[in-house]
């Protein structure tokens, strides 16, 4: 309460400065006489925003409309006050003066409000979080029996209406559609999954293109509670790189990229802005949404499910996953700006998160084990070879050390050290030797690792570099430090050294 009065109090000051400054830059007047007469309707103004409730409630607990009503009845109280008292005073004061201040005030106020209550409504905080219930074990219900010739001709003629004929053939060998324990949805809403009881099915076929589904997250979160342990889910959704192909092929080689660049900058740029995602797909109504692979893999692992297969269709691809376990803890809003914040282990084994400019699709974190094993492991850049989770820009930030230069403000927070071993993965922490996890977690991550001065190839040499720094530190910190620093600076300009 003392903030907002406060807050109220010191924009009466400036408008009333304001207004007193431009009288005297036009007419010699009487300073006291407004000053008194600005200081007691402000007083006014703070009586009857007390009287009204009006800083009894943050703006998070009120609607916007609210707001304005309360701020248009304080102010139409003020005027009739100072309208009736102002003819009885001994000076002389100009009713527009008066009208002056208070319209002003008051605009600046609503003004303040919309802004406010538009990064409630951004931020989705009149939404509540989906809460994640905790289940027991739990077994599909439906017996494992074959439909009958009626009950499969329903459901073939229900996908039919959807997709095509090799569509079908291909999920009613790898989805078992003729069999009861197999559910097909093909509904827009994510509520249509609500009407579902409880492991009464072991596969869920979701036949609505995730591009225009609403609420995905919700959307799996549901799913993951109406399945058993170990269930199937099938879903379909049509990536980014068809849209992409279909732009470029369309239009002729001087405007075609103009035309994808306008595209992208509308379709995937600002709906990943912190203020515009919500309004994005308000106005869209989650249609046609842009999506990639790593996105849709990544929604399905933070919403407790495992990926067992990929099968491209045209320009379709279904996703054939598992449910493993919950989902995350749902947050109130997941946007994927371009200045993110990475978990990595740091001293002591605390985790620190390290800023970094955001090189890799949406969701890429939850499924960095799934690409490692798919491509056969990892490389000492704490990436797999062609890691299809880095975007094109991407790739040229990273080659340069773009990303990477937010972490200064880590280094200026005293995260982390100038020079220093690079902040890791747990994931990628938990492959190294014991030993070495144990040398690293006595020292903070720096900026500048020795992988920019010994050059390594393989695990091996990544690991004798990381000892060798580490070693030498132990002994002469500083002077470790500063030699690794003028090495690499030396590396960088006279070797070439790029970043991995």
């Amino acid at each position: 309460m003392g903030r907002r009065i406060g807050n109220d109090i010191l924009l009466w000051v400036l408008c009333a400065t304001l207004y007193i400054f431009w009288r005297l830059l036009t007419q010699k007047v009487a300073i006291v006489q407004y000053i008194v007469l600005f200081a007691a309707m402000m007083v006014v103004w703070c009586l009857l925003g007390l009287l009204t409730g009006r800083y009894k409630h943050s703006y998070k607990e009120l609607w916007f409309w609210q707001e304005v009503l309360i701020q248009l009845v304080i102010g139409g109280v003020l005027m009739l006050v100072v309208w009736l008292v102002l003819p009885s005073l001994p000076y002389s004061f100009s009713m527009p003066a008066v009208l002056w201040m208070v319209g002003v005030v008051m605009i600046v106020d609503l003004v303040a409000s919309l802004i406010k209550h538009y990064y409630k409504y951004a931020l989705n905080m009149t939404v509540p979080v989906q809460e994640i219930e905790h289940r027991e074990n739990a077994v599909v219900k439906n017996p494992d029996m074959p439909r009958s010739a009626e009950s499969l001709r329903t459901v073939h003629d229900a996908v039919l209406s959807l997709t095509t004929e090799e569509d079908y053939q291909m999920l009613l060998e790898r989805a078992r559609l003729d069999n009861r324990r197999t559910k097909v949805v093909a509904n827009r809403d994510r509520f249509s999954f609500l009407q579902i009881n409880d492991y009464q099915y072991d596969t869920l076929v979701d036949m609505t293109l995730l591009n225009d589904a609403k609420g995905i997250n919700k959307r799996f979160c549901i799913v993951n509670q109406k399945l058993p342990d170990n269930g199937h889910y099938v879903c379909c959704y049509r990536p980014q790189d068809y849209v992409k192909n279909k732009i470029l092929q369309s239009y002729p080689w001087g405007i075609r990229y103009v035309v994808y660049f306008t595209w992208f900058v509308f379709r995937r740029v600002l709906p990943r802005l912190l203020l515009m995602s919500r309004l994005y797909y308000d106005i869209t109504r989650g249609k046609k949404r842009v999506l990639t692979k790593t996105e849709v893999l990544g929604r399905l692992y933070y919403c407790g499910f495992e990926v067992e297969d990929i099968v491209p269709m045209g320009h379709i691809e279904y996703i054939f996953a598992r449910r493993v376990k919950q989902p995350y803890e749902q947050e109130q809003i997941k946007v994927y700006g371009p200045l993110i914040k990475l978990p990595r282990v740091s001293r002591n084994e605390e985790i620190v998160y390290v800023y970094k400019f955001r090189t890799m699709h949406p969701y890429a974190e939850y499924i960095q084990k799934y690409v490692f094993d798919a491509r056969g492991g990892m490389n000492i850049a704490d990436k797999s070879d062609d890691d299809w989770r880095i975007t094109t820009w991407g790739r040229f930030m990273r080659r340069y050390w773009l990303d990477e230069l937010p972490m200064l403000l880590n280094w200026l927070k005293g995260d982390m050290k100038l020079v220093g071993i690079r902040p890791l993965s747990r994931t990628m922490f938990d492959t190294y030797p014991k030993e070495l996890q144990q040398k690293r977690t006595r020292t903070k991550p720096g900026l500048i690792p020795p992988f920019y001065i010994d050059h390594p190839k393989t695990f091996d040499e990544l690991y004798a570099s990381e000892n060798k720094y580490l070693d030498a530190y132990f002994l002469h910190p500083v002077l470790t430090d500063i030699r690794y620093f003028f090495m690499t600076v030396y590396s960088i300009l006279f070797k070439r050294m790029h970043s991995a």
